[in-house]
């Protein structure tokens, strides 16, 4: 038994040290008003390193809540976050912001980039956080790109580009600081069936390139590519569909 393991057992603490991240007993809640909505209800989830995850679930699940939790861009209202061995929970805002521009990255369905910006600029973008010289700042943006096929394209303005590459981008934007996570909400829904299999090729690699994934979709399509689905209804998360 390792350290941190005895440890954590000692205590009565949750092994987090087997996992990249591990949620124990969180909540969030809402309030609406004089009225609380919960939109996470009590969610146990461990995600191994190099894990493929998929999240599924209907519209006002709690996928989208469940998501901004694990980027750090919410609080939940109750229970324990750990995220390499860390309990997230407990950080400060800046402390939180240093660790998400770090260690997490993010793919969205609307590819979120700046139209006057070039693709190269746009990738630069996501490490204005991170305390990198610009210099560091380029090489990481033209690796990035160079990683998705894109290299050709760094003076490019993004309203030039296909859909398809559009996305590249911004999957480019969110690996350029080489984050332990990739965490992707929807990112196949504004694209064809084509250029979404090139995508989850893409995706594919990188995991094989030691990142972890977690994406949240509608499409079976998507969700079947993954090691492990996890469903969710009101705010609970299962470990299979929900009957």
């Amino acid at each position: 038994m390792s350290w941190t393991k005895a440890i954590s057992w000692w205590l009565g603490l949750p092994p987090v040290d087997d996992a990249l991240l591990l949620l124990d007993g969180i909540s969030r809640t809402f309030r609406l008003g004089e009225v609380e909505v919960p939109a996470l209800r009590r969610a146990d989830l461990s995600v191994d390193r190099e894990e493929y995850l998929s999240i599924v679930g209907p519209s006002g699940s709690g996928k989208s809540t469940l998501l901004n939790v694990l980027g750090l861009l919410d609080r939940p209202s109750s229970g324990s976050y750990y995220f390499e061995g860390a309990n997230v929970s407990e950080l400060s805002e800046s402390e939180r912001t240093r660790l998400r521009a770090n260690r997490i990255g993010f793919v969205f369905q609307s590819f979120h980039l700046l139209a006057h910006r070039s693709v190269l600029e746009n990738v630069m973008l996501a490490m204005l956080y991170n305390d990198v010289s610009k210099g560091d700042r380029i090489r990481r943006a033209k690796w990035a790109l160079e990683r998705v096929g894109l290299a050709h394209l760094v003076g490019f303005k993004p309203t030039t580009l296909s859909g398809g590459e559009r996305q590249r981008v911004a999957i480019a934007r969110a690996i350029a600081s080489r984050p332990a996570m990739l965490l992707c909400d929807e990112p196949t829904g504004n694209l064809d069936s084509v250029t979404s299999a090139a995508i989850l090729e893409l995706f594919e690699g990188l995991r094989s390139e030691g990142l972890t994934l977690i994406v949240v979709t509608h499409d079976d399509r998507v969700s079947s590519r993954a090691d492990r689905i996890v469903h969710m209804s009101d705010g609970v998360v299962y470990a299979a569909a929900p009957t």
